[in-house]
């Protein structure tokens, strides 16, 4: 089936490559959703070190395709983000907290069992395009 000429797909090169068969982030009607980032580097690398680190990474990976969506990190609305161990919650809220300090989009954090690729978070969001 034929996407619609209102959806397009994004391909960043501020992200790692995709790990499966999906888009780095989809825009569809003045909405910009951003596939889950894991903490890998843009050349598809494991991020070596501590969990700050790597959640560093994963948002890293997350503002460069939003703001290659035409977006930015104001625009985001809704972030989603998943733990595979619910006792990280603090140490990713300080690094979050860098980035969405005065602008505090909905959000949600869960405990998984695991995620793919063995990684410790992902993250998803969901932005407006800029005008």
């Amino acid at each position: 089936m034929a996407l619609s000429s209102k959806v397009t797909p994004v391909s960043s090169t501020r992200a790692p490559p995709a790990a499966a068969s999906y888009s780095h982030a989809i825009k569809a009607n003045g909405f910009v959703f951003v596939s889950g980032q894991i903490p890998f580097t843009v050349d598809g690398k494991p991020v070596n070190g501590d969990f700050k680190a790597k959640s560093e990474q994963v948002i890293q990976n997350v503002l460069g395709i939003v703001e290659d969506s035409n977006s930015s990190l104001e625009n985001i609305i809704k972030c989603n983000i998943y733990l595979s161990d619910i006792s990280k919650f603090g140490e990713f809220n300080e690094v979050y907290a860098k980035y969405f300090n005065s602008h505090k989009p909905a959000r949600s954090c869960v405990a998984v069992k695991e995620l793919p690729l063995g990684v410790p978070l992902e993250m998803e969001v969901v932005a407006l395009e800029k005008n």
